[in-house]
């Protein structure tokens, strides 16, 4: 019995030393991989989720390989053993496409960025405030504070409208005067209320524009520019100060009206 456990030592010894010192070596030169991707990630200034998933998928791709090199030296036939690993992998990404369709498109979100966390944004047919971007879905706040998590795959196949990209916004307010006010009168009250405004900012200059003749008025554009920020708090005040001013100066703001003609018969 002893002589049979030399002579197989002296047999697969070699083989077995070879094959321990490769897993070894893998699995030290994975983890010097991992966190070498981790550091080089970290001074790009990718996503922490991306730099988690790089990082960790040269982790295993690299023990994969030690394994199928170890095993090699066995004499296991490893070409059929990655097909057989193909097979299944190609199997279990059919079954979860739809899941490795948001996997996909989160990635492509947090590398080329259309919108960051706290941007108002309107995506997947969902407006809302950004509130996290995760790998399969990205978490929206609405305007009335309801969380609703939109699929990554519904995002990057659709229309993204971010409200926060610019700096600056255009506002466009919309009010009727009576066809027998003036237009001028009305426009120089609006330009007032509009640069006494301190959020409005002064280059492009504020403008009052005739925007339509409608059935019961003359319908004026109030357009002016603010910082993103002060988008709806600009809208909401100044609409307020506008009635205000017109009704100080006596310029009528119609209701819709019908006339009606009799004919004597």
């Amino acid at each position: 019995m002893w002589d049979r456990i030399v002579d197989w030592a002296v047999s697969y010894g070699g083989q077995i030393i070879g094959a321990l010192v490769t897993l070894i070596v893998g699995y030290l030169v994975a983890r010097l991989v991992r966190r070498l991707a981790k550091r080089w990630l970290a001074r790009t200034d990718v996503a922490v989720a991306i730099q988690r998933f790089v990082s960790q998928l040269a982790y295993v791709g690299i023990l994969v390989f030690a394994v199928l090199a170890t095993l090699a030296r066995f004499g296991v036939q490893t070409t059929s053993f990655v097909a057989v690993l193909g097979a299944a992998g190609f199997a279990i990404g059919f079954a979860l496409q739809g899941a490795l369709g948001n996997f996909a498109a989160g990635v492509l979100l947090l590398i080329l960025r259309p919108f960051k966390i706290g941007d108002f944004v309107e995506a997947g047919g969902v407006t809302g405030i950004v509130q996290d971007i995760t790998l399969f879905t990205t978490v929206l706040a609405t305007p009335d504070n309801v969380k609703v998590l939109v699929p990554n795959g519904r995002i990057t196949g659709d229309v993204i409208r971010n409200y926060a990209g610019y700096d600056t916004r255009r506002v466009d307010l919309s009010i009727g005067i009576g066809y027998g006010e003036s237009i001028d009168e009305a426009s120089s009250a609006a330009l007032e209320v509009v640069q006494a405004d301190e959020r409005v900012l002064a280059d492009p200059a504020p403008a009052v524009m005739v925007n339509e003749l409608a059935d019961s008025s003359v319908n004026l554009t109030v357009r002016y520019w603010v910082n993103g920020a002060d988008y709806w708090a600009t809208r909401f005040d100044l609409m307020r100060r506008l009635k205000e001013a017109f009704d100080e100066r006596g310029i009528e703001i119609p209701f819709p009206q019908r006339v009606v003609h009799t004919a004597n018969v």
